[in-house]
């Protein structure tokens, strides 16, 4: 059955855009507040009153451009810091000379810090700062002359929008390089399952061939000749580096995307739990005891057919290295958070370092088919062997698995 692919979408930026929605209506309404306080001071309340309608209207209908970096255009934007800058403009139209010159708030008021924020959040420090030196231009002109509290409020939006640009182009490329480190992970793990299952199969069938053909002769020889020289083409490609990563994000506005390749939801993982000792029983034989509890050994149906495997493949290294003289013992022990399954062998042993030269040499084993299996369900694989007493593998496997662990 194919697999799926899981999408999955990260964005530091969607709390962000929130806030600045909120942001605009709040400011909307603390610069309606202001001039309902002040009415009578001003000079041409009427145009303070139509600029102000066109201020709700503007900011209600625009609530959706807020909304994400998708939405929030540069034609938006631009025409949101003129609404700004217009308003700022009109102040000395409404209001009287004496409360400007005492430092009087301009018609927007602090709304204007709104469309310069939505400038940070878009672009970065960069857009940032264009915007916020346009409302220190305006404002400075509205003023006429430099006056100590508008110095102080251009500046502190000034440093507060950069600040926050900078801040967003920071979250944007740690989302982008942890969305990198997620999706390699992925693709590392199923390039792990696709050698384990290599391993188990078509590794084993040639390895045979090779050995076979060198034993007949003949046509044969040549046969089992080729089989060993794809076998280490084929363990070469296995073994080689991490899958190569095409898709690590999308449009920005969304957040970063990452897909990893996951199991289907099919009967091998939603039967219940299945009784481990119905999986090993096959594996007892002449020369392979099997010793288990008396009571059924449950794990979930993905985790027992994973460590049954494990178990497989380390008997197959026993046959493979210890002889066909050799005898092995299996040994279950259900303990109450997890399972551990002991594979013995009474064989010659594994030279020091003998693992690490088969590990480079692609041969894997012990690498994926035993330890990565177990790995990837949250348990341990230890193997003790000393040279002429034998090799024992001790598997542990948690009795709730990682990936059951993942869909709760």
């Amino acid at each position: 059955m194919p697999k799926r692919e899981r999408v999955m979408r990260m964005s530091v930026e969607l709390p962000l855009w929130r806030a600045l929605a909120g942001y605009r209506v709040l400011t909307m309404l603390y610069a309606i507040g202001l001039c309902a306080t002040a009415y009578d001071h001003f000079v041409r309340p009427w145009v303070a009153v139509a600029y102000y309608a066109v201020l709700v209207s503007w900011t209600l209908a625009t609530l959706p451009k807020v909304a994400n970096a998708a939405s929030c255009t540069k034609r938006f934007l631009a025409a949101d810091l003129t609404i700004a800058l217009t308003g700022i403009m009109l102040t000395p139209l409404a209001d009287s000379h004496e409360r400007i010159a005492g430092g009087g708030p301009t018609l927007p008021s602090i709304w204007t810090a709104g469309s310069v924020l939505a400038f940070a959040i878009k672009g970065g420090w960069r857009w940032a700062a264009v915007a916020s030196t346009a409302v220190a231009v305006v404002n400075l002109v509205e003023r006429g002359t430099p006056a100590r509290d508008t110095v102080h409020n251009v500046i502190l939006v000034w440093v507060a929008s950069i600040a926050i640009g900078y801040v967003v182009e920071v979250a944007r490329a740690s989302e982008r390089t942890l969305a990198r480190a997620l999706e390699i992970e992925a693709a590392t793990r199923e390039r792990e399952r696709l050698a384990r299952d290599i391993h188990d199969s078509v590794l084993q069938v040639l390895a045979m061939v090779q050995r076979r053909g060198a034993v007949i002769g003949g046509e044969a020889a040549e046969l089992g000749r080729l089989a060993g020289e794809q076998e280490v083409a084929l363990r070469t490609l296995v073994s080689g580096g991490l899958l190569p990563v095409s898709r690590v994000s999308e449009d920005a506005a969304a957040g970063a995307v990452v897909r990893a390749v996951e199991e289907p939801d099919d009967e091998r993982y939603d039967d219940g739990p299945v009784d481990l000792r119905t999986l090993l029983a096959p594996y007892a034989g002449a020369r392979v005891s099997l010793a288990e509890p008396g009571a059924p050994v449950p794990l979930p149906r993905a985790a027992a057919r994973e460590l049954a495997s494990a178990v497989g493949a380390a008997l197959d290294n026993v046959r493979r290295h210890a002889g066909a003289d050799a005898r092995a013992w299996i040994l279950v022990e259900d303990e109450p958070d997890e399972i551990v399954v002991t594979v013995r062998d009474d064989g010659p042993g594994i030279p020091e370092g003998r693992l690490a030269q088969a590990e480079g040499e692609g041969r894997l084993g012990v690498a994926q088919s035993i330890r990565g299996r177990l790995r990837d369900l949250g348990g341990s694989a230890e193997l003790l062997s000393v040279p002429g007493q034998g090799t024992e593998v001790e598997l542990k496997v948690p009795k709730v698995s990682r990936h059951k662990a993942g869909k709760r």
